[in-house]
This record gives structure tokens, C-alpha cells and sequence, in this order.
């Protein structure tokens, strides 16, 4: 384990404050004090260092990071050296980092953000045959690999499940205004809500509004196509967005008269958004999403109510005074699938022997509740309905009800 990254699994575990915790989300075999640890083991860490995708790349990180300081800083019983690499934003970009982290002699991959990116950098991942356990981007068209793992979800799975429950819950003449952005992200999640949604002679009426995938959007970059939207008078708002871009479009929705509820991924009400959002008891956003509602689907909330959820989201919090996100949690769990990899193989693993092990690792238990690999090698998981309430004083993310079971 590389010093600066043993610092930072003390500082986590100074922060938790106990080292029971630590040994207790072990994975049940001999501590570090009971057997000698294997040999070190390195493993390249691909996320954004700058830019609108940054937030995502370090929630990636603090969740990797956090698995290893609550288990010795090992996987598999291997000291492990976290290797970053600059993702950047396309294909060159990820797969320079690539080329990086396959000199250091990695083990396995990690991370990686962007659609773009994944996409642009899977036949070098499958030329080198090195694994890579991808904890966020997951394009649908990303197909036919073998050793291109993802611990998140497929882009069309958060749609289609919110299609099936748009389905059983608006009226067959209700009218849904699409938004997303320009790129291939959203027209994944908008395939899966027409899969989820067109059925039994359902239809989603009008084209889909693709904006422009600002960076940092202005007050008034979504007035234009919102007021061109809410001219057809819509019964509700389906909505693919995040971070700052999803903060500027529930705010300017709300501006151009818009009283009615929201729907979208999960991804539009993660990370800060909420605090951003959120202006105080008398504020005028609070009371519309109080009144009207944000709903959304993810395959993860901090409030989950399992063992395993427990003992992660209090140790984030403990470590960085912040709730986990989908990211972290998903970034937690490529470690923990690795982890379990690497033990299967013990000895001196091989990138070769620890992609077959993958395949043999069985059932998570994972935050999320338990899933596992299925054969196009994503997770088979629950999805969820979440509802944006009061929690305390605070607007949050609340579960409501599971929604189905995909991939």
C-alpha cells in the first residue's frame, strides 16, 4: 500500500473511531495480525480529476477507499497500491489512461465515469485482458465483452423501471414531457422508459427535448425548450440530469410556471443537489417539491435498511460528513468484488486468473441489498422508488417502495 494511500486509510479510520468496525466488515477470514499478508498487488483507479464529472470521480474514490481502510488497506489478503489515472472526458483521454495504468503492472481496473469514456477504452481493456470492474459508466451498447465487469447499472434499466410504475400510476391519457441531454446517455435512460412504459397500448406521445450538455449552465440555459414544453400543457415531467445541470433545471422549470410532479433517474437528486435546492421552511422551491414531488428511480438510498448499508453509510458519514451516493456506493462494492476475486485465487493472482474468479463469486452482500453478476456481466438488482421528503429539516431522498428486479 502506497504511503499516501495508507495515510488516508488511517485518516478513515481515525475518523471512524473504532477499530471493531473495521474488522467487522471483514470478509470473515484471518486478520491481518492472524496471517502473513499476500504479495502487493496494484490496482488502477480511472476518474475525472477536473471538470463537471469531478464530484462523481471523488465519490468513486472516497467509496474504494473506504473498503480498503475498513479491511486492512488489502484485497484478498494482498497489500493493495491504488494507482490513479487521469480519465479526462473522451475516448483518447481514457485510454491514455489506460496505457498508463497497464506500464504500472496493474492488477485490475477501476472507476470510470463518462459513457464516452468506457466506450472508447473497451478493445483496449479486452486486448490487454486485465479486468476492469466499472463502477459508474455503463452504456447499453457495451456488449460482448469479457473482461469488462460493472458493479453500477445498465443506462436503460433506471428508465424502464420508472416506466412500469409510470404506467400503473398516470392515467392512460396522460401527457409526459422528456428532457435529457444531447448524447448517448440519455437516449439510453429514454429507450428504457419507453421499454418500461409502452406496453399495453401505452404510448409516450411528443419527441424527447435534448439539451445541450452544458458543463456549468446558466439561469435561463433551459427557459427556451421548457416554455416550449409546458405550451403542450403536461400532465408530468420525466427528466435526465445531474449534478449542477439538474440543480438549474427543477429551478427553472419551477420559474416557467411549471406545478406538477417530477420523475427522473436517480442521478437528478444525488450528491448535493438537494442542499442546493433546499431554501429553508419558507423558501418557494422547498414548497413546490413538498407539494407537487420529485420521484425517482436508483439502485441505492443511504436509508436502506440492511446490515450492510448500515455499517457502510455510517462509516461515510463518519468519514466525510456527507451521505453515500449511488457512485460511492457502486465504487465500495467493485472493491468488495475484487476483494472476493483475489482470495479465490490467492497465491500470486494473475489479471487472466482473477477475471475468471469474477465469475465464480456468487451473491453480493452489497448496501444496495444483495445481487450479482449476471451473464453480460452487470448486476442482476432491486430498483427502488425514492421520494424527495423531509428528513429531520433537511430535504432527502426517501425509499418508498421497491420497484423491480432488472438485469
Amino acid at each position: 500500500m502506497s504511503q499516501m494511500n495508507r495515510r488516508r486509510a488511517l485518516q478513515l479510520l481515525a475518523a471512524l473511531g473504532t477499530t471493531g468496525l473495521a474488522a467487522g466488515c471483514g470478509s470473515g477470514t484471518d486478520t491481518a495480525e492472524e496471517a502473513e499478508p499476500g504479495s502487493p498487488i496494484k490496482i488502477g483507479l480511472i476518474v475525472p480529476g477536473s471538470g463537471p464529472n469531478k464530484v462523481i470521480g471523488d465519490e468513486i474514490t472516497n467509496g474504494f477507499q473506504l473498503f480498503l481502510a475498513l479491511n486492512d488497506g488489502q484485497l484478498g489478503g494482498h497489500p493493495v497500491t491504488v494507482v490513479p489515472a487521469e480519465e479526462g472526458d473522451t475516448a483518447k483521454t481514457g485510454q491514455a489512461a489506460v496505457e498508463q495504468l497497464l506500464k504500472e503492472g496493474v492488477l485490475a481496473l477501476t472507476g470510470v465515469v463518462s459513457s464516452v469514456v468506457m466506450s472508447g477504452i473497451r478493445d483496449a481493456v479486452e486486448q490487454a485482458r486485465v479486468p476492469l470492474i466499472g463502477s459508474n459508466a455503463s452504456p447499453i451498447s457495451l456488449q460482448s465483452v469479457v473482461y469488462i465487469w460493472r458493479t453500477s447499472y445498465v443506462l436503460n434499466e433506471p428508465g424502464e423501471a420508472l416506466g412500469q410504475y409510470l404506467r400503473q400510476t398516470l392515467d392512460a391519457s396522460s401527457t409526459i414531457a422528456i428532457f435529457g441531454t444531447q448524447g448517448q446517455s440519455s437516449r439510453d435512460v429514454i429507450d428504457g422508459l419507453r421499454n418500461g412504459y409502452e406496453q399495453g397500448g401505452r404510448r409516450l406521445t411528443g419527441e424527447p427535448i435534448f439539451t445541450p450538455d452544458y458543463p456549468n449552465p446558466g439561469k435561463n440555459a433551459y427557459s427556451g425548450p421548457i416554455t416550449k414544453a409546458l405550451g403542450r400543457r403536461p400532465d408530468a415531467v420525466f427528466c435526465h440530469y445531474s449534478g449542477t445541470q439538474a440543480v438549474q433545471f427543477i429551478k427553472q422549470l419551477y420559474a416557467e410556471g411549471y406545478r406538477g410532479p417530477i420523475y427522473a433517474p436517480g442521478f437528478l437528486t444525488e450528491g448535493t443537489v438537494l442542499s442546493q435546492l433546499d431554501d429553508g421552511e419558507k423558501g418557494e422551491e422547498r414548497a413546490l417539491i413538498q407539494k407537487y414531488g420529485i420521484e425517482t428511480a436508483l439502485n441505492y438510498s443511504a436509508d436502506l435498511n440492511n446490515t450492510a448499508n448500515r455499517v457502510f453509510a455510517s462509516a461515510y458519514r463518519k468519514a466525510h460528513n456527507a451521505s453515500p451516493t449511488t457512485f460511492a456506493m457502486a465504487s465500495y462494492d467493485a472493491a468488495q468484488v475484487l476483494d472476493k476475486a483475489i482470495r479465490l485465487v490467492g497465491g500470486n493472482p494473475t489479471p487472466q486468473q482473477v477475471n475468471l474468479a469474477l465469475g465464480k463469486i456468487g451473491q453480493i452482500d452489497s448496501p444496495r441489498g444483495a445481487w450479482q453478476f449476471n451473464q453480460p456481466r452487470t448486476p442482476q438488482q432491486k430498483w427502488y422508488l425514492r421520494k424527495v421528503q423531509l428528513d429531520g429539516r433537511l430535504l432527502s431522498n426517501v425509499v418508498i417502495s421497491e420497484l423491480a428486479t432488472l438485469g
